[in-house]
């Protein structure tokens, strides 16, 4: 070569970057160690509301989280402008492990779940006693939902100055479910809900997540404006002709109780699709009675004639309401497979 080149080497050699770029690609993404946590209170139309210690946030998803759902109480991790200033807007770039989930499927047949909330305590189970009748089955239904998702469950009955709950709570009384029952006392705009039972609803959610969960019409979101007075949930009328209330509450919701604690008020439900529940690991929530299907044939639904759960039972090994909780256990089972949602 000659001498012209001769005192040159290989940091003098230009490389011409391709059309994409000379940056490599990597599949490692960053660790975002600096985001902020965070709890999400409401999701509309792709962007978050979410509540940083004393303030709130608006942010969307980044694109990195994939078609991964993030759901009202979802603990995530943000990064970008987390001041809550009007007009700002954050990055959410990481999920948390859930603690718990709540989660139906489309109907019975259906078993891709649907999370409707993650990371609550109880799920509050609210029914009229009256106007709207009251539907045993659609409450069999929630409890199996309480049951698979982990979460201790409470019934709230509401119009107890329509109808007694006597009756009800005997139909629940083997499960040991506890209850509290409203009523309204006379006051503007067609009265106002009781403020003894209020105090004893408050008491059942001080310092939990609760889920509350029933059919349009019960009173529930007249129950989330008694708890919350700034939530300003909407409320409706039951139709004369179905015996059924309006859809009024669009959309889930987290709200802050004064004393502490959240309640989530959910949509009405008219079904509530159970096909993602595993019978077999359905029967685990029962203490007293889980320990019998060591016995059972491979398969059983326990609601069988060959099911061990009878002979558990009749020798006294799940107690004197042994007989009653095995009925009731097959009750939600059925509840499960059945065709009337409610």
């Amino acid at each position: 070569m000659s001498g012209r080149y001769d005192h040159l080497d290989e940091s003098d050699v230009r490389v011409r970057p391709s059309r994409k770029g000379s940056r490599p690609r990597t599949k490692d993404r960053p660790a975002h160690v600096d985001a902020v946590l965070g709890v999400v209170t409401a999701v509309d139309r792709g962007r978050y509301t979410v509540r940083v210690a004393d303030r709130t946030v608006v942010a969307m998803r980044a694109r990195e989280l994939g078609r991964s759902r993030i759901v009202v109480g979802d603990r995530v991790g943000m990064v970008g402008d987390t001041s809550g200033r009007p007009d700002t807007l954050s990055r959410i770039v990481r999920v948390e492990e859930r603690r718990t989930v709540l989660r139906r499927s489309a109907d019975d047949s259906d078993t891709v779940e649907r999370v409707i909330v993650a990371n609550a305590d109880q799920l509050v189970v609210v029914t009229a006693l009256a106007d709207p009748e009251p539907r045993e089955r659609m409450v069999d239904r929630c409890l199996v939902a309480a049951y698979d998702a982990g979460l201790d469950p409470l019934l709230v009955l509401t119009k107890a100055d329509l109808a007694s709950p006597a009756a009800f709570l005997r139909h629940y009384a083997a499960l040991d479910v506890p209850s509290v029952v409203t009523g309204t006392v006379p006051g503007e705009g067609g009265g106002a809900v009781d403020p003894a039972a209020l105090d004893r609803v408050r008491a059942a959610l001080l310092g939990r997540t609760s889920v509350l969960v029933g059919h349009s019409g019960v009173g529930k979101s007249t129950l989330v404006n008694a708890l919350v007075p700034d939530a300003a949930r909407s409320t409706g009328e039951v139709n004369a002709v179905t015996g059924r209330g309006r859809h009024t509450s669009t959309s889930a919701v987290a709200l802050e109780l004064a004393g502490g604690g959240w309640v989530v008020d959910t949509p009405g439900v008219r079904s509530f699709g159970l096909g993602h529940v595993d019978p077999a690991s359905f029967v685990e929530h029962f203490d007293d009675l889980a320990a019998g299907t060591s016995g059972c044939p491979r398969g059983c639904s326990h609601d069988e004639p060959d099911c061990a759960l009878d002979t558990w039972v009749e020798e006294g090994h799940a107690g004197p309401a042994g007989a009653a909780r095995l009925e009731s256990l097959r009750r939600l089972l059925r509840s499960r497979t059945g065709e009337d949602h409610g």
